[in-house]
Parts: structure tokens; C-alpha cells; sequence
């Protein structure tokens, strides 16, 4: 980099640069976690039994620090280079009408509580209602180191089972909504969109957005002529910017298929590698006439349903990522 011809090849360059920034994110926190290390250890040759509250706050410290080197650890999981890179992620209710979308909406919630209990950054991108109550669909995208490795754990069906508060007899619902976790990237030279490869449709935004939302088409969906597949955005403030967005989602979209079409071709000549594959139906939530979440992937379960829908679910994404990567 410090070459003076290094931005003469600007594609090269920027590739080093991603390079350099995905190795930072992986070396940075271990060493800042080895001088922290070294730190207490000299701190620790400095006091004596008659500093309690000095020891106390040592000992908290070192139980921070003990974490944090756990989830170092568990970070070596993540060896896919898409890991580190933001999630986009999509949720859409299945069949049930306001039951399933009701079930979307709390979805959400749960992924968003997930996102700020980790320290990431959320952006929404698109979101359309349900007629009654909950959402139809909705888009957002999660923005911090691994956010795609952790959360490409929770691709696929959620099914819940309770009461519903929709049904005035009081009868048990089941209801269904699909998760779609896919990474975002920056430059894949593999995906490249030509205007004649894609359809451009503009519409008037349904949701918050400033003066212009419904009175403008600011909304804009692009539509890959030759997959059919789609990308939409209407949560910026101009056509501009949601097409922009909306393209950068469209080429993450088509680079997953790309990378699941090479997957489904090694599959058929090598075998499957892996005893627990992506299903369509991941996780159940039973909140009647029992309370348990249980991941069917890997057996793992808990009885604190609440919990779950607060955002607690690395329970889940862990176990998941261990026996994946055995």
C-alpha cells in the first residue's frame, strides 16, 4: 500500500484493502485482548491481600476479559469469507393471514433485540404491513463485524404454536414465517448487472420516510429479468437512494445464488459433508399449552420462551455453528 503506484490498479487495491480491513477485524481484538491480559498480570504482582476493593475490580476485570476471549475463540468458527461481512435479512409470514404476519412482526422484534444486545447497527430497508396487524415482509440490514456469520444460523421456517390473541374462542394457532439471511458485499466481480438484464419499476413508499413518503414514487423495485429475482427498497429519502440501495441488495442476492448453484453442484458430485443441512423448518416456539423453543437442527431447546423473543438466541447460533463446523 505504501507503494506509489499501489491506486494505479484501483480494483486490485480496493481488493487489498477489504483484505487488510477483514484481517483487522480478526487481529485487532486479540491483540488489544493480549495487552489487556498483560496488563492485569502486571497489576496482579502489584497488590496484596489487604487491597479488597482493588481485588474485586480485578477480578471483574479479568472476568471481562475471559469473555471476551470466548467469543474470540468461538469467532475461529467463522472461516467463510463472507463471515465477517454484514447480514441482509428478510422475513416474510407464510400462510395464516394476520396470525403468520403478527408471528413476522414479532420476528423482528426478536432479531433487532439480538442486533442491539450485540452491539450492531440496524438499517431498514423495506417493509410492507399486514392488512390487520403484524407485517407481510420487511428487509434490514445488520451492520458490524460477523454479523452475517452468526446470523446465517437462522436461515429458514420459524413455526410458533400458542394462543391466539386474534381468535376470540381462545383456540391454539400455528403459525409460520420465513427467515432469509444473506450476506452483503461490496464488490463481487462474479455478479455483473447490465441495464438490459433488469427492469426498473417505481411506486409510492408506505412507511416512514419524510414528506415525500405517498406523495411521490420514491419506492423502487428492480426485478433480474433472467432469475426473477427482486430487490426493493423505500425507506431513503429519494428514488436515488433507494435505488441504490435496492441494487446493492439485488447483487447480494444474486451472488448467494451464485454460491448456492456451485454448492448444489459439488453436493451432486461429492456427496453432502455436513450431517445438518439448511431445512426448511428450523426452530419451533410453543408457547401453549407449555412454553419451549427448541432448534430441530440440533436438539437444542429452552423453557425461557420470553427470553428467546427478547433476543436471546445465541444459544441457538452457537450450537448450530459448532455442529456445523465438526
Amino acid at each position: 500500500m505504501a507503494q506509489s503506484d499501489f491506486w494505479d490498479r484501483p480494483q486490485e487495491a480496493q481488493s487489498t484493502i477489504d483484505q487488510l480491513k477483514a484481517l483487522k477485524k480478526v487481529v485487532d481484538p486479540w491483540q488489544a485482548a493480549n495487552e489487556k491480559a498483560s496488563d492485569l498480570d502486571e497489576l496482579l504482582g502489584l497488590m496484596d491481600e489487604h487491597q479488597p476493593d482493588s481485588l474485586k475490580e480485578l477480578q471483574s476485570e479479568m472476568s471481562t476479559l475471559e469473555k471476551n476471549i470466548e467469543t474470540l475463540e468461538f469467532q475461529r468458527l467463522l472461516s467463510d469469507p463472507l463471515d465477517s461481512h454484514n447480514a441482509i435479512v428478510s422475513i416474510n409470514a407464510g400462510a395464516g393471514g394476520t396470525e403468520s404476519c403478527d408471528w413476522a412482526s414479532m420476528l423482528i422484534r426478536m432479531y433487532l433485540r439480538w442486533a442491539e444486545r450485540n452491539d450492531y447497527r440496524t438499517e431498514s430497508v423495506d417493509l410492507t404491513p399486514g392488512e390487520e396487524a403484524g407485517i407481510k415482509s420487511t428487509t434490514f440490514i445488520v451492520q458490524g463485524p460477523y454479523a452475517y456469520g452468526y446470523l446465517k444460523a437462522e436461515s429458514g421456517v420459524h413455526r410458533l404454536v400458542r394462543i391466539s390473541p386474534f381468535d376470540a374462542n381462545k383456540r391454539r394457532h400455528t403459525s409460520f414465517a420465513s427467515v432469509n439471511i444473506i450476506a452483503e458485499v461490496e464488490d463481487a466481480p462474479e455478479v455483473e448487472i447490465k441495464d438490459v438484464d433488469i427492469r426498473i419499476d417505481t411506486y409510492r413508499a408506505g412507511g416512514a420516510g419524510g414528506q415525500h413518503v405517498n406523495k411521490t414514487d420514491s419506492a423502487v423495485r428492480i426485478t433480474h429479468l433472467a432469475t426473477g429475482i427482486v430487490a426493493q427498497c423505500q425507506n431513503e429519502r429519494s428514488q436515488f437512494q433507494n435505488k441504490q440501495v435496492a441494487m446493492k441488495i439485488l447483487k447480494a442476492r444474486l451472488f448467494e445464488k451464485l454460491r448456492q448453484d456451485r454448492e448444489e453442484e459439488l453436493k451432486n458430485k461429492y456427496g453432502e459433508k455436513k450431517e445438518i443441512a439448511w431445512g426448511s423448518q428450523i426452530r419451533s416456539y410453543v408457547f401453549h399449552p407449555y412454553t419451549m423453543v427448541k432448534d430441530h437442527r440440533t436438539n437444542t431447546e429452552t423453557s425461557n420462551g420470553q427470553a428467546v423473543m427478547d433476543g436471546a438466541i445465541d444459544e441457538f447460533i452457537q450450537a448450530f455453528l459448532k455442529a456445523t463446523a465438526s
